[in-house]
């Protein structure tokens, strides 16, 4: 007997409401599943649909690079992926230096994630294509994502924006400040950035801990919080978000320590540059455009590191193309180069501040210049709290004699800190500490005397030679006289 209309559609709405039953309890079991579960059982699926739906995925390769400078895109798929990881994930690397709170789990090369968003599969491939000129050394580093051509615009416009914020959120839960140096060393960490290789940076150096003049750690403090809430005053005034830093004195003044103080107090990366590493303008370009924002680029010792004496027979004997000029770090500085790149300080550091170009002093290279010189009365308290717990409630009988010492030994910060170290016995140190600035300062004057007394001999040589000439001309002319006479 033929089957009604009617008969047919009763079935059919009994099948789309058991499907919908079915579907629906599906969906409240997936939500009591952990998600790591759930998407390995979603990233099986994807496999066995795979070869039926791949002609319809698209896929979009995120290059290390965008240009010349680091690929965000690509960095923060770096961090994200490493919490997606899954049970299909045969091969991964781990590394945890000893700030950092987790540990690191990357993908290795040809390695697969699977990802969900918003009821989207997609699939992640890490990719490393080696140079035939340089195997092992030279690599292009890719992420690939696979997913179905519809979700186009949603991997583009909302995913891919939402794994930036998720890499954002991750790093700043885990930040570990590094310093990075141009990659020669390949057990390096590099970051895959194979400009640089990169160690967590150890040093405990903060500004409470500086043997500097509490005024200019004040100063310092208020002008780095200044620079980092002005990203809209900077854009506003149509300059570069940078910030240049001169650090000039003896050695031993610290320096060094007030570079790793500012990256801890700013939680800024430090790539620390080597001029003498780098041979040709364009290589310049190309390795300084490769450091990331909210970072300190640091070129130690600047009147060492590239001859700025005379810039006229630079430009003459050799081009700018061929070798590392003035006038290609001066253009990365503050010429069309600085504005890429945001939230940058650029620190230069000198032991002799009147051997440097006067083109590299001026406001918008070197913005602020300081000046750490020999320890003070201040600095020797902050000191002798760090190295013996000596406070100013714990006044120690010798601060005085120490004190009215220090003003004229002329001893660098890094002297006294090498004799607080040679006991724990309060006592013996400080009193070691008199001896020793007692010594520095009958030494600065004995040097004193020896300056005065070269002086004064070579005035005086100088009257001596003033004189046998004014005798020889005075003779010269008497026989010319005579000679006249005679005629």
């Amino acid at each position: 007997m033929p089957t009604s209309a009617s008969s047919l559609f009763s079935a059919y709405a009994s099948f789309a409401a058991f499907m919908m039953l079915v579907r629906t309890a599906a969906n409240e079991l997936m939500n009591l599943v952990p998600d790591r579960i759930r998407a390995y059982i979603e990233s099986v699926l994807l496999h066995l649909v795979t070869p039926l739906s791949a002609s319809h995925d698209l896929t979009l390769v995120i290059d290390e690079n965008a240009g010349m400078t680091r690929n965000q895109i690509y960095e923060a798929a770096d961090v994200y992926l490493q919490t997606k990881i899954s049970p299909l994930n045969e091969r991964l690397r781990v590394s945890k230096t000893p700030r950092q709170k987790t540990i690191s789990l990357p993908i290795e090369k040809g390695q697969e994630v699977i990802d969900t968003f918003d009821n989207i599969v997609l699939k992640w491939r890490y990719v490393c294509i080696e140079s035939d000129n340089n195997p092992g050394r030279d690599q292009k580093r890719q992420f690939e994502v696979i997913f179905h051509k519809r979700h186009k615009d949603k991997v583009v416009l909302s995913y891919l924006p939402y794994v930036l914020d998720r890499a954002n959120a991750i790093k700043e839960q885990d930040r570990v400040v590094k310093i990075y140096t141009r990659n020669s060393y390949p057990n390096y960490d590099d970051d895959d950035n194979h400009d640089w290789g990169s160690i967590s940076l150890e040093h405990p150096a903060t500004f409470e801990t500086m043997a500097m003049d509490p005024e200019l750690k004040t100063m310092m403090k208020n002008d780095l919080d200044r620079f980092v809430r002005r990203r809209e005053f900077y854009k506003k005034v149509g300059k570069a978000w940078k910030r240049g830093y001169l650090l000039y004195g003896p050695p031993g003044t610290g320096k060094s320590s007030l570079i790793a103080a500012m990256a801890n107090y700013l939680h800024f990366n430090i790539y620390d540059l080597e001029l003498s590493s780098i041979y040709r303008d364009s290589e310049l370009k190309r390795v300084l455009l490769s450091t990331t924002n909210r970072s300190i680029l640091v070129i130690e010792d600047i009147d060492c590191s590239i001859d700025v004496e005379n810039r006229e027979s630079e430009e003459q004997q050799q081009s700018s193309q061929t070798k590392l000029t003035l006038s290609g770090l001066l253009n990365f500085i503050d010429g069309l180069w600085s504005s890429c790149g945001d939230e940058r300080i650029i620190v230069f550091t000198t032991n002799h501040k009147d051997r440097l170009d006067p083109a590299l002093l001026r406001p918008g290279r070197m913005d602020v210049h300081i000046h750490l010189s020999y320890c003070t009365a201040s600095g020797f308290k902050v000191l002798a709290s760090n190295y013996l717990g000596i406070g100013d409630e714990n006044h120690h009988r010798l601060y005085g004699e120490i004190e009215g010492l220090i003003e004229s030994a002329e001893v660098t910060p890094a002297e006294v800190a090498e004799e607080l170290m040679k006991s724990d016995d309060a006592d013996m140190v400080l009193e070691g500490l008199v001896d020793f600035l007692k010594c520095k300062k009958a030494e600065r004057q004995r040097k004193k005397e020896e300056e005065s007394n070269q002086i004064k001999d070579q005035e005086a040589a100088m009257q001596k030679t003033d004189v046998e000439d004014n005798v020889n001309d005075d003779g010269k002319g008497s026989l010319h006289s005579k000679t006249l006479n005679m005629m």
